[in-house]
């Protein structure tokens, strides 16, 4: 007899019984539909998958992933949700949006599986803590609530995501350029300082370092840039300053951070505020030197359409000397077909800001997105594909990851003595990793995210100050969360 579980139209379990008896179950066959980012971190856990996945329950598992293009992503996962089509069983989502779909009643609770099952308990346990701070709780805890706690999972948290695919921005350079023995005779005349070439070197790159390297790197068309007669007009460096989804707010969040300024934290309601925090006069300051850097770069940043896309093409043109992107963009560089730096790009820390004691604060918004479970999947259902969380989270499939452009937040794997070897950025991402922490998780996030986008453009593209577009998000911000209920 075949029986058949069909949930939504898209997932089917059949389980194939020998007679109407108590013979022997045989193997069930499962599909997993996925909605996944269309890019290099999700193509390869699908190919992986494909060649390598054996379900330990004995299951056929198939695991079928809608890849969807980035700027599209967000919506299409929101219309799929809100239409009641129940489409996916599992998906990857970016950490911000767990408190929308974890209130509309899409995304699982896993806190009593991870308390019951070891092997899920021992994979929390692994997790680099900004990781389960940003990709897995909700109501949002942050990493120093969680370590205060003494445990994972920690008391009254629930957790409802594992990494999929944990990101970090790091520095690529041109090594032709940054590691030229001219360059960097000229660059140390000029400043007075140590032009950046090894990963050493970038350990020591603030904020005002990386200015003068987009200063002294901008170079026309017919002038040389090491030994090199530059086709194109060449800049020194790129960041994200881009109006599409969440470009802007990645980077000068990182800047508020840094200068000691906040964003409004929902782990401090209801007493936190909006209004005098995101406002002040610290994340305006903060805010300027991000705009102060624009001016070095290629001229698309000043029209607010630089995202991380058109800067990962831009530095692979061979049009930018240094830029700060995601790791998850690293692989492309390196391929002979599609760069033209494919074997002159190095890798380091992104900058930060010099502090007093001379050390530098690198914090930053964390990327990459952890993948979660749907509420409407049968028990079998559930519990193969907490199957696949823990064959993607194993240290083998992990480490196969990495050697193609992936990357992991367990620190077991981070530690190995082989990893940073296994590709150029890897250090970097290990020592990025512990500056991170998260954008707000609450449910009006995507109504203060497109608020904020617009009011950053209008600064980004000379139609308003830093400080009339903080003052314009702040009151937007305070009068939605005192509507909410968040801030009293």
């Amino acid at each position: 007899m075949k029986l058949r579980n069909l949930l939504g139209g898209s997932l089917g379990a059949c389980v194939l019984v020998a007679g109407l008896g108590a013979g022997p179950a045989l193997s069930a066959d499962i599909t997993i539909t996925m909605a996944a980012p269309d890019w290099p971190p999700t193509r390869f856990m699908k190919e992986y998958f494909d060649k390598s996945y054996k379900s330990p329950a004995g299951h056929n598992t198939t695991l079928e992933m809608d890849f969807i293009p980035w700027p599209s992503f967000y919506e299409r996962v929101a219309a799929s949700l809100t239409s009641g089509e129940q489409k996916y069983q599992m998906i990857v989502t970016d950490s911000q949006w767990l408190g929308a779909f974890v209130e509309g009643g899409y995304y699982m609770d896993l806190t009593d599986k991870i308390k019951s099952d070891p092997e899920l308990g021992a994979i929390m346990k692994d997790l680099h803590p900004a990781l389960v701070s940003a990709y897995s709780t909700y109501p949002h805890k942050t990493r120093a609530q969680l370590e205060a706690a003494g445990q994972v999972p920690a008391p009254d948290t629930h957790y409802y995501g594992f990494p999929q695919f944990p990101d970090t921005y790091v520095t690529y350079y041109r090594t032709d350029a940054f590691c030229h023995d001219g360059e960097a005779a000229a660059f140390e005349a000029k400043y007075g300082g140590k032009l950046p070439c090894s990963y050493e070197d970038w350990q020591d790159v603030d904020w005002d370092k990386f200015m003068q390297i987009g200063e002294f790197f901008r170079r026309k068309a017919g002038e040389k840039l090491g030994d090199t007669v530059l086709d194109d007009d060449f800049y020194g460096i790129a960041y994200q300053a881009g109006k599409g989804y969440d470009f802007s707010t990645m980077a000068i969040n990182a800047f508020i951070w840094q200068h000691g300024g906040d964003i409004w934290d929902e782990t401090g309601a209801p007493d936190a505020q909006a209004e005098g925090v995101v406002n002040s006069d610290v994340a305006v300051k903060a805010m300027d030197q991000f705009l102060s850097m624009l001016k070095h770069m290629p001229p698309v940043a000043q029209t607010g359409q630089m995202d991380i896309f058109v800067i990962q093409d831009l530095y692979m043109q061979g049009k930018v000397g240094a830029i700060i992107d995601w790791v998850g963009l690293g692989e492309p560089v390196l391929d002979p077909k599609a760069s033209k730096v494919h074997d002159k790009s190095g890798f380091g820390p992104a900058p930060g800001l010099r502090k007093a004691d001379g050390s530098i604060d690198r914090t930053g918004n964390i990327g990459g997105q952890p993948f979660v479970l749907t509420t409407w999947n049968s028990d079998e259902v559930v519990d193969e594909a907490l199957n696949v969380v823990k064959w993607w989270l194993s240290p083998a499939t992990q480490l196969e990851a990495v050697k193609n452009g992936g990357q992991s937040g367990l620190m077991s794997v981070m530690s190995d003595p082989a990893y940073n070897d296994l590709r150029p950025w890897n250090r970097a991402h290990v020592e990025m990793i512990d500056w991170q922490k998260d954008v707000w998780h609450i449910p009006e996030f995507f109504e203060m995210l497109t608020q904020q986008q617009e009011e950053f453009d209008k600064a980004i593209t000379g139609q308003i100050s830093a400080k009339e577009a903080l003052d314009n998000v702040a009151e937007f911000q305070q009068e939605l969360l005192e509507d909410g209920g968040y801030i009293e």
